[in-house]
């Protein structure tokens, strides 16, 4: 399903870039630079291509651009040689002297990738505008969405290591008092009621569109309740104060929504602040007032908020307030990204995964132990904006962002997964072998050895892959990579047999010799290569790569861009991508 839905990709940007005909030659070539394992398959690739070409090609130009704006979005992005692209300007920024954003996220988790683009895209806009970007703890569920005090750092943490640092920050549980304030000022003004009935009954009520019986009680009775609430007459459950919205608005979400409740917080104490409140505010009347306050002048937030900006305008009507401008994005959904918060903090409560930085995670943690960069991240947020449609990427579309990011930084090493002793005979001479850390930048230095035959037979031996082992007995002639080519002589599960045959690499061109890998016998040292499942591989590295500083992210040639995790008899490094 993968590699169809790659193939469709490749397709589509073909087809738009060459006026509505995709080419299948293009496709292939694609697609095994993307995928070189499929060159075994070569065959029912080839096929499958053809047959994804003819559909993408029966499309109209015009309907290929918009199946590609819809998942891949970044493909379209035209862009300038070093250039970037820029976010849209925001609606109405003129009437506002100051532009102030913010995030808002509750502090009963790490945060994840599906938290990226309300991060970035309000980061971006306050520096777009050099307005305030605001940090909002809301903190104000101490039974369901239960805080703990790591996770207010942990966030701090993520959103420095973003690049993406508030410039305030506020948490909700410190503005109690606040909000008791605002709610007595609805409640005096007729504007708020204390609702004591059976929630079951209120619900039927209200489906009914049918007023309770509390709404009509006038203020003073309901700011007797309302001092109730506060000095423990009521018990959690048996009182809630509720905004007055219009209670036949066609979406029963909307009516008389609730705005606090009590929580008892001597079975439920709130991490910072204990049992000190028994009333807490609900999110969209805790969320309404701190906008204002704040003067957020732009909320910008995924569309599944749409029913609780309606909800908040009714109060903001009571208060005689202006709302700020919303801007809601559609849902971006990252295929194979494990983004519910519940079964990453079931995950780590029964041990299904190790801590929140485990591989298999799409925390922020979790990426940046990978290699992921913050800067492939923010781009990648950049080019999909706050589109109002749907998006849907992948884990390519990630690591191709990163690739560019990491591709010009990351030094060459060699690592030998599985390593199988290769011996080379009848070597002529001593080679000094110059590999350079960066092919295209000579002045970063290189790893240099020296290759000296021993014995009658002349003979030299390395650490080659088991995963070049079909290349072993398929091909006669291989081409070790920056020393010299091979022909091989015999093959079995523990060795490989071989004799030198030339060393020019025009040679081993011409005679379309595969390239391979190696480590000196006893040039190597072991390494741990964690990947993205949480598996892992075992091998042998340079002894160069001790002098590797940690989270350093370096390339292993032919096998993906690793982040430097453990730097000690063993070298452990954490796998991105290729």
């Amino acid at each position: 399903m993968e590699i169809r839905r790659l193939v469709r990709k490749f397709a589509l940007l073909n087809a738009v870039q060459h006026k509505g005909r995709a080419r299948e030659s293009s496709v292939i070539g694609k697609l095994l630079a993307e995928k070189p394992q499929l060159k075994t398959e070569i065959k029912q690739v080839a096929q499958l291509v053809k047959e994804i070409v003819q559909e993408v090609n029966s499309l109209s130009l015009t309907e290929q651009r918009r199946v590609i704006e819809e998942n891949w979005p970044e493909l379209l992005a035209k862009k300038k040689v070093g250039e970037e692209k820029k976010l849209p300007p925001l609606p109405n920024a003129d009437r506002y002297s100051r532009i102030v954003t913010r995030f808002s996220p509750n502090p009963d988790c790490v945060l994840h990738l599906g938290s990226a683009r309300a991060i970035i895209l309000c980061h971006e806009y306050a520096k777009m505008y050099k307005g305030k970007f605001l940090l909002r703890f809301e903190d104000t569920d101490p039974r369901l969405k239960r805080t703990a005090l790591e996770f207010y750092d942990k966030i701090r943490d993520d959103l420095e290591w973003l690049g993406c640092k508030p410039d305030e920050e506020y948490i909700q549980s410190d503005r109690i008092l606040i909000y008791y304030e605002y709610a007595r000022k609805l409640l005096q003004d007729g504007n708020a009621y204390i609702c004591t009935c059976n929630r079951q009954e209120f619900r039927r009520r209200i489906l009914a569109k049918q007023p309770c019986p509390c709404r009509g009680s006038p203020p003073e009775t309901q700011l007797e309740r309302w001092d109730k609430m506060l000095n423990g007459a009521y018990s959690e459950g048996e009182a809630v104060v509720r905004i007055k919205t219009d209670i036949t608005h066609p979406n029963p979400a909307i009516r008389d929504w609730p705005a606090l409740r009590i929580i008892d917080t001597d079975r439920y104490p709130h991490p910072r602040v204990g049992n000190k409140y028994r009333v807490w505010p609900l999110y969209n009347f805790a969320c309404g007032i701190d906008d204002h306050l704040m003067e957020v002048t732009h909320i910008i937030r995924g569309k599944e908020h749409l029913t609780n900006q309606r909800r908040q305008e009714y109060m903001y009507k009571h208060f005689g307030w202006e709302y700020p401008e919303a801007i809601h994005y559609g849902r971006l959904k990252i295929t194979g990204a494990f983004l519910s918060k519940s079964k990453i903090i079931q995950g780590i409560r029964d041990g299904t995964f190790k801590s929140w930085d485990d591989p298999r995670l799409a925390t922020f943690l979790a990426l940046r132990r990978r290699g992921i960069t913050p800067e492939a991240i923010r781009q990648l947020i950049i080019d999909v904006g706050p589109k109002t449609v749907d998006v849907v990427l992948s884990w390519e579309n990630l690591y191709a962002y990163n690739r560019k990011v990491l591709d010009p930084k990351a030094d060459r090493y060699f690592f030998v997964e599985s390593p199988v002793q290769l011996t080379v005979k009848n070597v002529p001479k001593i080679f000094h072998v110059k590999l350079y850390l960066h092919p295209e930048h000579p002045e970063r230095g290189s790893r240099e050895y020296r290759i000296e035959p021993k014995n009658k037979t002349r003979e030299v031996q390395f650490w080659v892959s088991r995963t070049d082992y079909d290349k072993f007995k398929e091909e006669k002639l291989i081409r070790l990579m920056g020393l010299f080519n091979i022909e091989i002589t015999e093959v079995n599960s523990y060795a490989v047999e071989s004799h030198y045959h030339s060393e020019p690499y025009q040679e081993a061109k011409r005679l379309k010799a595969p390239l391979i890998h190696w480590i000196p016998i006893n040039a190597g040292m072991p390494c741990e290569v964690v990947m993205p499942d949480a598996s892992t591989k075992e091998g042998i590295t340079e002894k160069l790569c001790k002098k590797l500083r940690l989270n350093a992210i370096i390339q292993f040639e032919r096998f993906g861009f690793v982040r430097i995790d453990k730097v000690n008899g063993k070298l452990t490094v954490y796998y991105a991508h290729r």
